[in-house]
């Protein structure tokens, strides 16, 4: 539709007050039926946690660099609508690692399969230790000791790491950079070697800029990972608001023909 449809489009809408309150009318019925809980939920779920950044231009990045921006092209005083243009670094805020952006030829965003954006969430959590030393990492011991607590890591899984980084999502502590380095948590190599040969997990997630730990240089867990056609969450929000094993995590993953990855809406149904 051209602008100047829209623009009539929505002028004439605004003129009448009938049509106004009639499609309120109607939008709080919709709202009204789509609130009841879906399937999942009434499967033994109560409650739902966001477990995603707001995005914004000051959402610390990998580069330092400022990795989204907006610029508003249409506003309701003069047009009756509002509208936004936004550029965003596929790899800003909470967002998604396709097997692509680490291999040759993995898929690309669009190409994950819908039934493993559905996870069961399973939070290893590190915060004590990454307290202590902002280079620790997720090892097989501390999987080999979340299994002894809660059991099998369930097929199709996320498997998150939990530093406590997410207290300082706001300071320069999270990218936490100095002596030339970052400096945050990640999964070791032999974690992920481990979850790709003992189990069925399909995606690992990190409340740090990266799954591998800050002062990798060879990023060894992206290129042992995301080539076997998994993929991964990083900037993930609020692990500590979820319990270790029983949450179901929905990934709103974006869908742009051959992208390396991109932020999503992602939360917990506890």
């Amino acid at each position: 539709m051209c602008d100047a449809c829209v623009l009539n489009a929505v002028k004439n809408q605004m003129m009448s007050r009938r049509s106004f309150f009639k499609n309120a009318a109607i939008a709080g019925a919709a709202v009204a039926t789509t609130s009841i809980a879906p399937a999942a939920m009434a499967a033994g779920h109560g409650s739902v946690e966001d477990m995603t950044y707001t995005l914004s231009p000051e959402f610390p990045t990998f580069s330092g660099e400022p990795g989204f921006s907006m610029e508003q092209v249409f506003n309701f005083k003069e047009h009756y609508f509002n509208l936004f243009n936004y550029t965003v670094n596929e790899h800003t805020g909470t967002h998604i690692d396709a097997p692509l952006h680490f291999s040759e030829d993995g898929q690309s965003v669009d190409e994950i399969a819908v039934s493993n954006l559905v996870a069961p969430l399973c939070v290893i959590d590190i915060a004590a230790r990454a307290a202590e030393d902002a280079d620790t990492l997720v090892t097989p011991d501390d999987i080999k000791a979340w299994i002894a607590a809660n059991g099998d890591i369930p097929p199709h899984a996320c498997v998150a790491m939990y530093s406590g980084w997410g207290a300082k999502v706001e300071t320069p502590e999270f990218r936490n950079f100095h002596d030339e380095k970052q400096h945050y948590p990640g999964f070791h190599v032999e974690a992920a070697q481990m979850l790709m040969e003992d189990t069925q997990a399909m995606s690992m997630a990190s409340d740090t800029l990266s799954i591998d730990h800050g002062i990798s240089e060879d990023f060894a867990t992206h290129y042992a990972w995301l080539p076997s056609g998994r993929f991964a969450i990083e900037n993930i929000a609020n692990l500590d608001k979820v319990p270790a094993s029983g949450a179901t995590l929905v990934i709103g993953a974006p869908k742009h023909k051959g992208g390396t990855g991109g932020p999503a809406r992602i939360f917990a149904m506890v």
